[in-house]
């Protein structure tokens, strides 16, 4: 995957959408055209698509009306239909109306003797539909900050705000799930990263939005030199929020943690979900008070590259099979910075992690 940077100081959502479409028109056309090949591969057909993309859409400008005018903004410079851009950024909803995996694995641990948050996650997705990512810093109307990395199309994934707030992104799978278009999932964690400084504030942003498709965001805040986080699971059947352990540490994969949730769980033993949250478990004494790079190395522990967390795509299986770690990403709050590496953890631990 190439990473492409963008900074801009433009605040008017519609004008900073229609930067990103004129700037990058050759990749938001890109990666459209294959997410709906992807969707048709899937057995989606494109009325349906574009039935979901509609709704979505319509709940999106409903609840966040800014997001709405970017992704038109985008689609508008990029000469593009507006619903090929808003069923990118709806494609977990899209994908809600048919069987799926998802595999990422996120880790924070936020010391209870005080000090910042230290966090790592893999993106892991199929690398036929990404040959491009956006690294995006933005200033939102009330002079908010952001650092986000993204698809191009989707607002947003894992990022950071200059109010001491991150997050990390995880997909879910609920029976609640459906094809009814509710707002966007990664719409819900851009306004996060865009309105919210504490785990309190995000998880009430979070609960505002009416959803089709299940995620859980996993987010980061430091304030007075204390730290705080959770993992706030949402579904169609409602939202939980999981706490750290005793030691400080919140881990999350694939399937819900959440008693009440869990008993939806469709999660699929493909996914390896539950065997990647009991290495992270298992390695996170080793990820302590590490630099980021350090980090990545004990989070694969002794199995380096084979460890269970750096998902390798198998290529004898068709191309809308084939899954593998992408990116691998740390938070640092205090400094108002996403660190990451195009790659899994083990490539981040040689290769280190670029600072955006």
């Amino acid at each position: 995957m190439k990473l492409h940077t963008l900074r801009t100081t433009t605040t008017d959502p519609h004008d900073r959408g229609r930067e990103i479409g004129t700037r990058y028109a050759d990749q938001v056309r890109d990666v459209s055209a294959r997410y709906l090949a992807h969707f048709e591969v899937l057995g989606v057909p494109e009325t349906t698509v574009r039935d979901i993309a509609a709704h979505s859409h319509d709940a999106l400008r409903d609840w966040c009306p800014g997001l709405a005018e970017e992704s038109d903004g985008i689609a508008e410079a990029s000469g593009i239909e507006p619903w090929q851009v808003a069923a990118v950024g709806a494609r977990t909803e899209v994908l809600a109306a048919v069987p799926g995996k998802g595999e990422c694995t996120t880790a924070v641990y936020a010391p209870p003797a005080g000090g910042p948050a230290e966090t790592i996650q893999t993106w892991d997705w199929h690398d036929a539909l990404t040959p491009d990512g956006l690294l995006l810093s933005l200033v939102t109307g009330t002079r908010r900050r952001v650092k986000l990395f993204t698809e191009f199309g989707t607002a947003a994934k894992i990022g950071v705000n200059d109010a001491g707030l991150g997050l990390h992104f995880n997909i879910l799978r609920h029976r609640s799930d459906n094809a009814t278009g509710g707002v966007p999932v990664h719409a819900v964690a851009r306004r996060v990263l865009e309105e919210a400084a504490t785990v309190a504030e995000a998880r009430d942003i979070i609960a505002s939005a009416t959803v089709s498709a299940s995620t859980v965001l996993t987010v980061a805040a430091y304030r007075d030199g204390h730290a705080a986080a959770a993992s706030i699971e949402m579904s169609p059947a409602g939202i939980a929020v999981v706490q750290p352990d005793a030691d400080g540490w919140v881990i999350h994969t694939n399937h819900f943690l959440d008693s009440g949730l869990a008993d939806g769980d469709t999660s699929t033993p493909e996914s390896v979900s539950v065997e990647r949250y009991e290495h992270a478990r298992t390695v996170r004494g080793g990820m302590t008070g590490r630099s980021a790079p350090e980090r990545a190395a004990a989070f694969c522990g002794g199995d380096g590259a084979a460890a269970v967390v750096c998902v390798h795509a198998d290529a004898s299986q068709p191309g809308h099979e084939q899954w593998g770690t992408l990116l691998t990403a740390s938070l640092d709050l205090p400094g108002f910075a996403l660190e990451y590496r195009a790659g899994n953890p083990d490539t981040a631990a040689r290769e280190g992690l670029d600072q955006f």
